[in-house]
């Protein structure tokens, strides 16, 4: 049985409940016993949470934990440690495994490793079409019989308009979620960054805007046919931000998240040909990048995720147009939000943590998002003044991949509590 803890005189912000106050969380066997004035005197540990943020567990919806098939790069044990030092209580982790999440047996394996080793909650997405293939439809029904919480390919868009509907029509049985990366394969072809100026001087092969935007613009009108509650992944374009605006004034069941390298970094960045700033979908012009925090600040944007994907060393280092895509994130994400989002004035602490953990609870449908009293007790603590340097060496990830490599940010998870339990507690906070 967990012991009982009092967080004191920490500001607790609390979206679910519009808490943003200095005040006191008590918690007593695994869930939220009290806030405020209610919460007793006395505990198995008190700690003081002076110049501390109190929030509900960060939720990431968009992971890759590359366990089965691609356990050098990530397995659900190091995945996990990494995303608690980074204040996640839980993720949602996508099916491009080898073999892919495509089936019961595939999302009963997630589970129990996650069961074993896993350091937060982990809610498997499963994929929509056999092998993401894109051609015939997975075993959805068994997958949500065996705990799958979304549906996505994500990794390649479901290009055949015939599959998507069915694909759609099917998960809307259910009322899971339907995540889209929204990439039209006949235009992207084989690029490997953003079609614009950087990369005609580069020479290098080229993925347009419209390869995003098309797909999503045909998604949008088939998620109305099909009554499916549909998500754009990694938004990253301006055209897209603009169509589930629109959709979402019209009353449609359109919702879509951004991460933060699309809010911090231009194409600009692939001037050096260095692999690390190779994702996909592609970092994007600086009116993209606009673009994108104007939707998150008119609330446009419902989620912020990392699309953490670790690659091994061997694997970035090789030239820019042959190198995988992806970077690593779950460590690294807090302090680039604020400084995208929170530093500039764009939104407020409660605005990033509403999008951070209770948007992403609401939309999965899973354990979070809010400090309710009787609920589990999935709490990050954040200093919002630790000034740091991202040292890639020191991440508890399997992988190294992140342009951010010595960069100086601000903010930091101090502490993250699962079920009442510390899944990551920072040394100051182990010295209370």
């Amino acid at each position: 049985m967990s012991k009982s803890i009092l967080i004191r005189n920490g500001r607790l912000i609390d979206p679910a409940q519009e808490i943003d106050a200095v005040t006191t969380l008590a918690i007593k066997d695994g869930k939220i016993a009290a806030i405020g004035n209610q919460t007793p005197k006395s505990a198995d540990e008190v700690i003081d949470a002076a110049g501390l943020i109190a929030t509900p567990g960060l939720i990431d919806m968009h992971v890759h934990l590359r366990e089965p098939g691609f356990e050098e790069c990530e397995t659900i044990e190091t995945g996990t440690a990494a995303a608690a030092a980074g204040g996640f209580t839980a993720v949602a982790c996508m099916p491009n495994t080898e073999p892919p999440l495509d089936n019961d047996a595939a999302i009963e394996f997630v589970l129990r490793q996650a069961a074993r080793a896993a350091s937060t909650r982990v809610y498997p997405i499963g994929a929509l079409t056999v092998g993401r293939q894109g051609k015939e439809l997975a075993e959805i029904g068994l997958m949500v019989r065996a705990g799958v919480i979304a549906f996505s390919d994500d990794g390649t868009g479901v290009a055949d308009t015939g599959v998507c509907l069915r694909a759609m029509r099917y998960v809307s049985m259910f009322d899971r979620l339907f995540i889209q990366h929204c990439e039209d394969p006949s235009l992207a072809g084989g690029g490997c960054m953003h079609a614009g100026p950087t990369a005609t001087r580069l020479g290098l092969p080229a993925i347009p805007a419209a390869a995003e935007v098309v797909m999503a613009q045909r998604d949008i009108a088939l998620a109305g046919e099909a009554g499916v509650r549909y998500h754009v992944a990694h938004v990253s374009t301006a055209r897209t931000v603009e169509l589930v605006r629109r959709a979402k004034q019209e009353g449609r069941r359109v919702t879509t998240e951004v991460t933060p390298h699309h809010l911090l970094l231009t194409d600009e960045a692939c001037g050096s040909y260095d692999p690390q700033f190779k994702v996909n979908p592609p970092l994007r012009t600086r009116a993209d990048v606009d673009a994108c925090l104007a939707g998150v600040r008119d609330g446009t944007i419902d989620c912020l995720v990392t699309d953490h994907a670790p690659h091994g060393r061997e694997d970035k280092e090789r030239e820019f147009q042959h190198a995988p895509f992806g970077m690593i994130g779950l460590e690294l994400a807090l302090p680039l939000f604020i400084e995208a989002l929170v530093t500039p004035g764009l939104i407020t602490w409660p605005r990033l943590i509403a999008a951070l953990s209770t948007r992403p609870a609401q939309l999965l449908g899973v354990t979070g998002g809010g400090l309710q009293v009787g609920q589990p007790a999935d709490v990050t603590l954040i200093d919002p003044q630790r000034e740091w340097v991202i040292d890639a060496e020191a991440l508890r990830s399997k992988s190294r991949n992140t342009p951010f490599d010595g960069r100086t940010v601000h903010g930091r998870a101090v502490g993250t509590l699962v079920d009442g339990e510390w899944r990551h507690r920072d040394e100051a906070l182990r010295a209370m």
